[in-house]
């Protein structure tokens, strides 16, 4: 398959590069996706990280060149660590020993092996979704910065929206709704092309900005919408992942460069209901 093939591509060039630099921009582009859609797919099906999975690597391999008798300085050097004193606690952080200790023969070490994706069949578990077309969508509402590194934002976007509701801003957002919205919208702008990408919580309208508040405009494209209810945010976590590992590999679509769309309906956390709105294009 196609897409499986690209993406143990990905895992190829990861491997090759250990000892040097890692660019998620070149990984993704042998996937054929974006940066943000490749750290999130990687996460779902690697169930790790891409961060950390570079990291376990590299200290394995790292553990070996000390078995070997390299010497610690170089070994820190050579996997990115711009100090022994770094190199020794994330080395310990994942072998219980310090480097120097490794270099000791009969020392118990961590391995991590390269991993490769394969599908795997499951039982049968339906999922209702539909291909939708839209122009351009004007939203108005808060926004925040996202981190290229796209698990340091898994903390800060929750906070971002139990914030917004304690202060009564997803009330004024709510205000600004036209009467054909519906819901409010958590908009992921994390496409290649921005310098800085944002998460926008915001409703479409053709209201005025408010004071405080931005107006950002979704480009015209195709998503896939999944519907979904249950509680927040492990239902909509695992949708997510059921979508990427199950619904995409073999839905002859791959990820677009465009925005991700939360739609929430309700205001119940308990059970929630919403849609996940995934940008694609046909492969």
């Amino acid at each position: 398959m196609e897409w499986l093939e690209r993406l143990n591509e990905s895992i190829q060039y990861i491997e090759s590069n250990l000892d040097g630099t890692i660019e998620y921009e070149m990984a993704a582009k042998i996937s054929c996706c974006t940066v943000y859609h490749f750290q999130r797919m990687f996460s779902y099906l690697a169930g790790v990280p891409l961060s950390e999975y570079i990291r376990n690597r590299r200290l394995t391999k790292a553990a070996l060149d000390l078995q070997n008798g390299d010497k610690v300085i170089d070994v820190a050097l050579r996997y990115g660590y711009e100090s022994p004193t770094a190199f020794n606690r994330a080395f310990q952080k994942i072998h219980y020993v310090s480097p120097s200790i490794a270099q000791k023969k009969g020392t118990f070490l961590k391995a991590y092996p390269p991993i490769s994706f394969k599908i795997t069949i499951k039982g049968v578990e339906e999922m209702e979704y539909s291909i939708i077309k839209k122009e351009q969508i004007r939203i108005v509402g808060i926004k925040a910065p996202l981190e290229k590194n796209v698990e340091d934002n898994f903390k800060s976007v929750p906070k971002l929206w139990e914030e917004s509701a304690q202060s009564g801003v997803i009330n004024q957002i709510v205000s600004l709704m036209n009467e054909d919205s519906n819901g409010i919208l958590g908009v992921s702008a994390c496409m290649d092309k921005l310098d800085k990408w944002e998460y926008y919580i915001a409703t479409a309208t053709d209201k005025k900005v408010p004071k405080g508040m931005y107006e950002y405009v979704i480009p015209a494209g195709t998503w896939a919408v999944f519907p979904e209810e249950g509680a927040m945010p492990k239902a909509i976590q695992e949708l997510e992942k059921r979508i990427i590992t199950e619904w995409l590999p073999t839905s002859g679509y791959e990820y677009a460069d465009a925005p991700d769309i939360e739609v929430y309906l309700n205001e119940d956390p308990t059970n929630s209901k919403f849609e996940v709105w995934v940008p694609i294009r046909k492969k």
